[in-house]
C-alpha cells in the first residue's frame, strides 16, 4: 500500500509532535509512532526543561554551563541559538497545555540540577516529560491534518538506493522520499511517500544491559540514516545516568532523577560515608560524567552493585509534595525515602551523537530532517547538561518546521519507487536467535563499551559484535522481516558506530573516558 503525505514524521516524542503540530498549517502530516504515541523517551523525562527565566539569571550564564560540561567539543552558535531561543519555546508548551508547577507568588517554582549555576529547570512535579507528552498528545490528536499511524515501525528511509542508484557515503545530493513502514497490526510493508521526512527516533539506551530508555529506544533513525549514507557523528558520547533505582529485575530502570541532588541529595558509600567531595569539588551537584565515574569508582573498589542516594534529612511532607512519583515507586519496593536511603546506580542514559544536522535541522541527506536524542546538533559536545535535551528538542523541531515550510514547494512526490521485496520465510528458530543476540549485545556493550573504556575492551567488543552483525543481517536476508529483527539490525548497527568513533577519539572526553588515555584530575577505575 502506498501513502502520499506532505510531511513524514517518524517518532513520537516532543520532537516528532511539535514538528508536527507547527507543519500542519502547510499540509497533510502522516506520524508513525513505534507503539503507543505514549511510549518515547519524553513520557519518562522526569526532572525538566532547561530555560533561563529568572531576572538574576541571563543567556550568558546558561551558555557558559552548558560549554563547560560539553568539555570542549560544543557548537558555541548552537549553544547560544538554543538557549536564547528556550523562552519563546516554554511558552509554545505553554500554549499547547503543558502545565508547569508554579511557587507561591506565581512564578516557576524552578529546580537546580548538576551543572547549572542557577535555578533555571521548569518542571511538573517529578513526572514532567509525562506532562509533556500528554498535552502534546492532546493537541495532536485535536488537529484534522495529521493522522496518526499508531504501531507503525519505519524499518529503511527511501533514498535513490532503492531506485537502482548506487548509493555511497560520497554521493553528492542523496535524496529522501519518504520510508519503507511496518505495520505490525496486519504485518504488511506499507510504502509512505513523503516530500519532507521528519525522523525524531529517540535514542539507543537498549543497546546496554541497563538502561533509564524504554524498550522502544534501539537507535532506529540513527541506523537507518547510517545505512542510507547519512553522517553520523560522536556516538562515543554515551551518557549515563548515575542515579538510577537499582533493582535488576526491572527494565527499563527507574530514574531517580538528578532534581534530587539539587534538592539537597548527598550520595553514599554502603557503609554510609559521603564521597562526592573527593572526586569535585561541587560534591553531589557535580556533572553526570564525573558522578557516573565516582559511583562506578566506588563499586568497584567495594564490589557493590549500587550506592545510597540519602535524602532523609530533608522535610517529609516536602518531599512527598515535591517527589511524588519517586516516593510511591521507592515505597512499592519497600523504600519509604523520607526514612531510607534509596539504592542507585548508573542506567545508559542519554546519547550525545546522532545525525548530523545543522541549524535548520537538516541531516546531510536532501528533504531528511532529525531533531531530539537522535540527532547530533552540536549543543551537548562530550556531556549533555541536565535538562537541555527537551529543550534542544522542541528547539530544533521548530528550525527544521520554519525551514520545511518554506522550501516544501521545491519538492515533489517521487514516483516509481518499487514495493519492499518481502520474499523472505518465517524461521522455526528465528526468534530464540534473535533474542539471544538481542541479549549478547547488551552484554558486550555493557562490559566492554561502558562508562571506563580501553582499546583492548573496545577490540574485544568489535571482534564480539562482528560476528553477530553477520549473522543477524543473513538471517535479515533468508526471514520475513518483523520488528524484532530490524530492532536487533539496529541495535547492531549503532553498537558498531558508538564503538569505531569511541575507537577513533585517542583521548578522555567528557563522557568518553579510556585508561589507555586518561586524563589529570579526571575519575578514573581500571
Amino acid at each position: 500500500m502506498i501513502h502520499k503525505f506532505d510531511f513524514l514524521v517518524i517518532g513520537s516524542g516532543i520532537a516528532g509532535m511539535s514538528f508536527a503540530l507547527k507543519v500542519a498549517q502547510k499540509g497533510r502530516v502522516a506520524l508513525l509512532a513505534k507503539t503507543s504515541l505514549e511510549e518515547a523517551n519524553t513520557f519518562y523525562a522526569q526532572g525538566g526543561i532547561a530555560s533561563v527565566t529568572l531576572p538574576w539569571d541571563d543567556f550568558e550564564k546558561h551558555v557558559q554551563d552548558t560549554l563547560i560540561a560539553g568539555d570542549g567539543i560544543c557548537d558555541k552558535r548552537v549553544v547560544e541559538k538554543v538557549v536564547r531561543e528556550a523562552p519563546q519555546q516554554i511558552k509554545e508548551l505553554i500554549r499547547w497545555g503543558v502545565d508547569f508547577d508554579k511557587n507561591q507568588t506565581g512564578g516557576f517554582d524552578l529546580h537546580k540540577e548538576g551543572g547549572h549555576s542557577e535555578f533555571r529547570i521548569l518542571h511538573h512535579k517529578d513526572n514532567t516529560g509525562q506532562e509533556i507528552q500528554e498535552s502534546l498528545i492532546r493537541a495532536l490528536k485535536n488537529h484534522p491534518d495529521i493522522q496518526v499511524f499508531d504501531h507503525y515501525f519505519a524499518i529503511e528511509i527511501l533514498t535513490q538506493h532503492h531506485l537502482g542508484q548506487k548509493v555511497t557515503k560520497d554521493t553528492p545530493n542523496i535524496e529522501c522520499y519518504g520510508a519503507y513502514v511496518l505495520d505490525e497490526g496486519t504485518n504488511e510493508i506499507h510504502t509512505f511517500l513523503s516530500k519532507v521526512t521528519m525522523i525524531c527516533t529517540g535514542g539507543i539506551g537498549n543497546i546496554y544491559q541497563t538502561t533509564t530508555n524504554p524498550v522502544v529506544a534501539t537507535g532506529d533513525g540513527i541506523a537507518m540514516v547510517y545505512r542510507a549514507k547519512g553522517l553520523v557523528k560522536d556516538m562515543e558520547f554515551v551518557q549515563f545516568h548515575p542515579t538510577a533505582l537499582y533493582n535488576p529485575m526491572e527494565r527499563p530502570s527507574f530514574l531517580i532523577t538528578e532534581a534530587l541532588r539539587g534538592y539537597g541529595g548527598v550520595l553514599r558509600t554502603r557503609d554510609g560515608k559521603e564521597f562526592m567531595h573527593s572526586y569535585d569539588r561541587r560534591g553531589s551537584l557535580a556533572p553526570r560524567d564525573i558522578v557516573a565515574r565516582a559511583i562506578d569508582s566506588e563499586m568497584k573498589s567495594s564490589g557493590s552493585d549500587f550506592v545510597y542516594l540519602d535524602i532523609t534529612h530533608k522535610d517529609p511532607e516536602e518531599t512527598q509534595k515535591e517527589y511524588p512519583t519517586i516516593y510511591e515507586k521507592c515505597l512499592s519496593e519497600g523504600i519509604d525515602i523520607t526514612k531510607q536511603y534509596i539504592p542507585v546506580a548508573p542506567a545508559a542514559h542519554y546519547l550525545c551523537g546522532g545525525i548530523v544536522v545543522d541549524t535548520d535541522a537538516r541531516t546531510t541527506i536532501n528533504r531528511l530532517y532529525a531533531a531530539g536524542e537522535c540527532s547530533r546538533s552540536g549543543l551537548h559536545g562530550a556531556n549533555r547538561l541536565a535538562s537541555n535535551s527537551l529543550i534542544e528538542a522542541i528547539v530544533y523541531a521548530d528550525a527544521a518546521a520554519k525551514h520545511a515550510m518554506a522550501h516544501l514547494n521545491q519538492f515533489a512526490f517521487k514516483e516509481g519507487i518499487p514495493e519492499w521485496n518481502d520474499k523472505g520465510t518465517s524461521l522455526t528458530e528465528e526468534m530464540v536467535l534473535i533474542t539471544q543476540s538481542a541479549k549478547e549485545v547488551g552484554s558486550i556493550m555493557s562490559n566492554y563499551v561502558g562508562i571506563v573504556r580501553s582499546n583492548l575492551r573496545l577490540e574485544r567488543a568489535l571482534e564480539r559484535l562482528e560476528i553477530i552483525y553477520r549473522e543477524t543481517e543473513n538471517l535479515f536476508v533468508r526471514s520475513t522481516v518483523s520488528r524484532d529483527i530490524c530492532e536487533l539490525r539496529n541495535i547492531v548497527n549503532v553498537g558498531y558506530l558508538v564503538i569505531k568513533q569511541a575507537m577513533e577519539r585517542k583521548e578522555s572526553r567528557g563522557l568518553h573516558y579510556t585508561i589507555d588515555y586518561p586524563r589529570k584530575n579526571a575519575v578514573a577505575v581500571s
